[in-house]
């Protein structure tokens, strides 16, 4: 279990390199990124599969169409969201609303095993409420009036990578933990082609044919930082999520994306070199506190559960 722990908390500090990176790419934009990243990605594995190890081999149809679908809609949709989220609302409200989502899972098993009684969970959604609001609203009344209609973009940006999160988590671990599952290392190969399948629509959207201004300075960061999100935050995050899916319960996994809300907060707020406001700090801490209560509650009820 601790090899699956440290795992997850490793791919959330890669993952959480997705709330600063659409930001350090300037003049290139998010589009550019995203297809360059899961270009490398699908690229690192077909070349991989050139080892026997790497080829998918014996994997039933509907699980090689499932991972397919994770890296092209999965992926390719949630980054594209959270990448738009930032560049509309800043460092600090994208993060906590993806932050939400081992409550979301949580909440699903609920409904689905009626394990916890829907009183006991009153507080700690109040908790993350009141924190998501209390970010946003500060947020609001601090933007000038101009800019407000940009924030809404971000949140809304923000939601539907929520969603993607929740249904690539859900459908994800399914595919792990079920009889039939497929090898770890097959199962990444194939949702690194099917993202990069899913970024092929984006290349009319790039700046490949717009005449873009940039520095060699410019183009090697972007590069860089392609390669970085495209290798480490990309397949290797998503070798070592397969391996915490395979290794740790739902449950458990889910609350470790709590770690991506930390990294995505300490990273965009070391990016515009500022520390938090007042807001954003106890924003963060109640939503945190919202999410580890829930937490704590799904778990008691957990080990109270006869083996």
């Amino acid at each position: 279990m601790l090899i699956g722990i440290l795992c997850g908390i490793a791919t959330c500090a890669l993952w959480g390199l997705t709330f600063v990176v659409p930001r350090a790419i300037a003049p290139f934009t998010t589009l550019d990124l995203t297809v360059a990243r899961y270009g490398l990605f699908a690229l690192a594995s077909i070349v991989l599969m050139v080892h026997p190890r790497f080829r998918p081999r014996g994997i039933q149809p509907r699980l090689v169409i499932t991972a397919l679908l994770l890296g092209g809609i999965g992926y390719v949709g949630y980054f594209v969201s959270v990448a738009y989220a930032v560049r509309f609302a800043g460092a600090a409200i994208p993060p906590l609303v993806i932050g939400t989502m081992p409550v979301l899972l949580s909440l699903i098993a609920n409904l689905r095993d009626r394990s916890v009684a829907w009183q006991l969970l009153v507080a700690p959604l109040a908790l993350i409420a009141a924190g998501i609001a209390w970010v946003n609203v500060s947020v609001f009344a601090a933007a000038p009036e101009g800019d407000r209609s940009m924030l809404v973009l971000g949140i809304g940006s923000a939601c539907i990578g929520l969603v993607l999160w929740v249904i690539y988590g859900l459908a994800s671990t399914a595919a792990m933990q079920s009889a039939d599952a497929p090898d770890i290392l097959q199962w990444t190969g194939l949702q690194g082609i099917g993202a990069g399948l899913g970024s092929l629509v984006l290349i009319p959207m790039t700046s490949i044919n717009t005449p873009l201004v940039y520095t060699d300075v410019d183009l090697l960061r972007f590069v860089l930082w392609s390669l970085i999100m495209g290798l480490a935050g990309a397949w290797l995050a998503t070798l070592l999520w397969m391996i915490a899916s395979r290794r740790l319960p739902l449950a458990l996994a889910a609350q470790l994306i709590v770690a991506e809300t930390v990294f995505g907060l300490i990273f965009g707020f070391v990016f515009e070199q500022r520390l938090p406001t007042v807001a954003e700090a106890g924003g963060s801490l109640l939503q945190l506190a919202g999410v580890g209560m829930a937490i704590a509650i799904f778990s008691n009820v957990g080990k109270r559960q006869p083996a």
